[in-house]
């Protein structure tokens, strides 16, 4: 078959792919077309052809699936932000347990046996504590327009509220269309301040305050499980997990190349008083050889917590040599903790003995998963 850009198809869906696009095959071609659901028929009008893959966007649904609901967003489907609002809230975190192990079986080797299912956020809508809009010139209203990217190209939608933000943020949004930006390009970041932690503005804090709670629990019964008494926190940001962390074991050591969040660490320790430990500015690659000198390994558990492109490599080799008896990896992107638990499980260095993942993100494709990964003196 040979598709051409304009022509319209009916389309089988057979998957969703991580990311959120269905997935169908026309011929030789697989096929990705946002915004449907496992099992649906639809037409689609081809936008875009590759040498053996080609995406779509929706015509019409010719037969829709039961799992299909009205999207609570006035701008849903325009806006770029979420992916799943027309899916039932179970079959998202259906389709994201189905995706984790899809992934981690294929990048990481491992079993799935070990995947728990999604824990769900108790309130799927408006649970996000920090938005970054943007503010963009159009020439054809000759104005600002202020929101989020497109879905479905860099343009920016115009919006007065967002249905996954915390109902506060929507009111913020609205403050800013009333006192724009001087110019088109700027980013105005909006956020909630977490209830008796100090975050620096562009310091890193997790989105969801709803699901926080089990988020902690969740790493708290891997580290106790373990039993070590020494906690290594890397890319500890503000010191989240080593404060919450701290009456678990011994000792404690953050470390954050962000000097503006280990100085708010610091004042986090003393305001929560946690005075068992201490935090280190600087990179991990630079701070953790010396932090890890001086613990015991086979009583130490090392957290890592990185950015959504992984761990750097020699951080990877540095857990690898000195083998502590327990590293516990958190991460909001499965790809790149998939491909770095390979790396650091090779040669049976380390094993991993669960991955929960929990729905911090519901309505978009993202998923955070705790990976508890152990290695036996």
């Amino acid at each position: 078959m040979e598709l051409a850009i304009g022509q319209t198809h009916p389309l089988k869906i057979t998957d969703i792919a991580f990311g959120g696009e269905g997935v169908g095959r026309l011929g030789d071609f697989v096929v990705f077309v946002p915004f449907v659901a496992m099992g649906e028929t639809v037409e689609v009008q081809i936008i875009d052809v590759k040498k053996r893959f080609a995406r779509g966007k929706v015509e019409r649904i010719v037969e829709a699936s039961p799992t299909r609901v009205e999207p609570l967003c006035k701008y849903y489907g325009e806006c770029g932000g979420c992916q799943y609002q027309h899916l039932a809230y179970p079959e998202q975190l259906a389709i994201k347990h189905k995706q984790v192990c899809d992934v981690f079986a294929r990048i990481g080797g491992l079993a799935t046996g070990i995947i728990a299912p999604v824990v769900p956020c108790p309130s799927p809508y408006g649970y996000r504590n920090r938005i970054m809009i943007r503010s963009q010139w159009d020439k054809f209203k000759q104005g600002l327009n202020i929101g989020f990217i497109r879905a479905d190209n860099r343009l920016v939608v115009d919006i007065d509220e967002c249905q996954i933000a915390e109902p506060a943020l929507s009111n913020q949004i609205r403050e800013v269309h009333a006192h724009p930006p001087p110019k088109g390009g700027l980013k105005v970041v909006l956020r909630i301040p977490p209830e008796g932690w100090e975050v620096p503005r562009d310091s890193f804090f997790q989105n969801n305050f709803f699901l926080l709670p089990r988020l902690v629990e969740t790493v708290r019964e891997c580290l106790v499980d373990c039993g070590t008494r020494h906690l290594v926190d890397v890319y500890c940001g503000v010191g989240f997990f080593s404060l919450e962390l701290a009456d678990s074991v011994e000792t404690y050591t953050g470390v954050e190349l962000d000097a503006m969040a280990i100085k708010a660490a610091r004042r986090n320790a003393i305001t929560r008083q946690r005075s068992n430990g201490t935090f280190v500015a600087g990179s991990a690659e630079e701070k953790l050889p010396e932090l890890l000198q001086q613990t015991t390994p086979t009583a130490s558990t090392v957290i890592l917590d990185p950015p959504r492109k992984g761990c750097q490599p020699e951080i990877i080799e540095l857990l690898r040599q000195v083998r502590p008896r327990q590293v516990i990896y958190v991460s909001c992107h499965p790809a790149t903790m998939a491909r770095d638990l390979n790396v650091m499980c090779a040669e049976g260095v380390f094993k991993v003995t669960r991955v929960v993942p929990l729905d911090m993100f519901p309505q978009t494709a993202h998923v955070e998963c705790v990976a508890d990964l152990r290695h036996d003196s």
